[in-house]
């Protein structure tokens, strides 16, 4: 799961976490999965509504996009802040994530994290707003999983296009399995919940994707 970006004084080290996720397209009537049989869950939370409005921004050329990088300023839900998502490393991605500031304006710190990968001028790329139901899969040993059902309104800035979507994601928890074949067995059994419900393999690896037209 997501850590909360740090809210210490500017120029404390960010928040970093290995996001493992899984996302799947749903149509807007789908039910949601009967969560039974996911191995090390035996209770699932009542959902918590929230509300996510994030701009992304990118190089003139996408030189991030490009590099598999997303940058991300977002508010609402417990992890608003800046957020650096790098390049998919094996099963999952880092995500850096910083506090969102006194403006706008995009921190020293992202600006200088970022420029590993691009140090042309950023300019917003697009933005996606979306209605965010989160549910925790919980055990004995903790948080499993988060699951989302997400109502994503995008756009993209570039072209003033609208797109709308509905889309599931799992993500691993602290409590989830750290062995390969731990994860697999977890994977199968949500895989398996998912697909009962109605839900299929997203169509995009990503939003910020998908508000482009990928």
């Amino acid at each position: 799961m997501t850590e909360h970006p740090s809210e210490s004084p500017s120029g404390s080290e960010p928040s970093r976490v290995l996001e493992v996720e899984r996302k799947y397209d749903v149509d807007d009537s789908t039910p949601l999965p009967v969560w039974v049989g996911i191995p090390g869950v035996d209770a699932v939370s009542s959902g918590e509504v929230r509300e996510l409005d994030a701009r992304y921004f990118d190089t003139v050329d996408a030189r991030l996009s490009r590099a598999g990088v997303a940058l991300r300023r977002r508010t609402g839900g417990p992890d608003a802040g800046w957020h650096i998502k790098g390049p998919r490393e094996g099963d999952g991605r880092l995500e850096i994530g910083w506090p969102l500031g006194e403006d706008d304006s995009i921190p020293d710190a992202v600006t200088e994290t970022i420029s590993r990968w691009a140090t042309a001028p950023l300019t917003p790329l697009a933005r996606i707003e979306n209605t965010r139901t989160a549910y925790l899969l919980t055990g004995t040993a903790g948080v499993v999983a988060e699951f989302v059902d997400d109502r994503v309104r995008a756009t993209d800035l570039r072209h003033d296009v609208q797109r709308e979507w509905r889309e599931w994601e799992f993500e691993l928890g602290p409590a989830a399995p750290a062995d390969a074949a731990g994860r697999a067995a977890l994977f199968d059994a949500v895989e398996r919940v998912v697909s009962d419900a109605g839900g299929r393999d997203a169509s995009s690896g990503s939003k910020l994707a998908r508000a482009l037209g990928f």
